[in-house]
């Protein structure tokens, strides 16, 4: 039997200590049976995927404006869902019109046919491999989600996108598709100096080479959905809607009346948006202010 000095134990326990912080963090396997959601977490090296308990009830009846845009994605999904060819979708457009919203609502509507969802952030997509690897044999469809996306040239994670996409060592097993909310069509910044070294061939213009760098990520996409500012019409069909919702989750009615209609278009005007979710602010400003009185 080895008698060791107290100092070389001590010194022995801070190494030990300092290991097992380095070392993945011990999590249950997620039962996907019951479980609909789940986000990458990163630690150390490596990563994990931690179950998500869904509170977003949006439902695909709720988003108006985008009928357009619904109908694309509910045909994707439900392709996927049955084991046809199914695309990767980059959603981009101005902000708040209802992108990431798709998503969740397609979600609520197809998680019992077995449509799961792993939301990825940006800085973890180097982490891809793993996160294909950790569901390549469930018996579930997964979309993994990067939310609000947007790159700077020569990133590692626009690198590792780029090749998931593109079907090479990193893509995704049949069971994963990758949906992309932006509000860049490209992902990347745009210059005006991007247009410098274009050329006529045969008489067509050819973009630069740096358009053709910036257009190659969004180019892997098969499906490229647009969002974009609505309507005032649109926009107050939104208000009436939040503000019915509210109405019946508080069991208290609000009426629609010609004050309500300007308050809300000045709203509208100061936050220089009309969309679904300058719609949904100011229905629980009005609902709040009323009930309040």
């Amino acid at each position: 039997m080895i008698n060791l000095k107290p100092e070389v134990i001590e010194q022995l326990e801070r190494v030990l200590s300092s290991v097992e912080m380095l070392l993945p963090k011990a999590v249950k396997p997620i039962n996907w049976s019951t479980c609909y959601a789940a986000n990458w977490r990163r630690h150390s090296f490596s990563g994990f995927l931690e179950p998500v308990k869904m509170t977003d009830t949006t439902k695909l009846d709720e988003l108006l404006g985008v009928d357009d845009q619904k109908a694309v994605m509910v045909n994707n999904t439900r392709q996927f869902l049955q084991g046809l060819p199914a695309n990767n979708a980059l959603l981009w457009g101005s902000r708040g019109t209802g992108k990431s919203s798709i998503v969740k609502a397609l979600l609520n509507q197809y998680g019992e046919q077995g449509l799961r969802v792993i939301q990825v952030e940006k800085e973890d997509l180097i982490y891809i491999s793993e996160i294909f690897t950790a569901v390549e044999n469930q018996p579930y469809r997964f979309i993994m989600l990067c939310d609000d996306l947007t790159f700077e040239m020569g990133e590692l994670t626009y690198k590792m996108l780029k090749s998931a996409l593109d079907g090479s060592v990193y893509s995704a097993p049949e069971n994963v598709l990758i949906y992309v909310t932006s509000n860049r069509r490209y992902l990347l910044p745009e210059y005006e100096s991007d247009h410098i070294g274009g050329k006529y061939v045969k008489g067509e213009l050819q973009q630069s080479e740096v358009q053709e760098e910036k257009s190659s990520l969004s180019d892997r996409f098969g499906l490229w959905v647009p969002f974009h500012v609505f309507t005032q019409e649109r926009y107050l069909d939104a208000v009436k809607l939040c503000t019915e919702r509210w109405s019946k989750q508080l069991g208290q009615e609000i009426p629609w009346n010609d004050d309500l209609e300007r308050a809300a278009i000045k709203w509208a005007n100061e936050k220089t948006k009309r969309c679904g979710r300058t719609a949904y602010q100011f229905s629980k400003n009005w609902v709040g202010k009323f009930l309040l009185k």
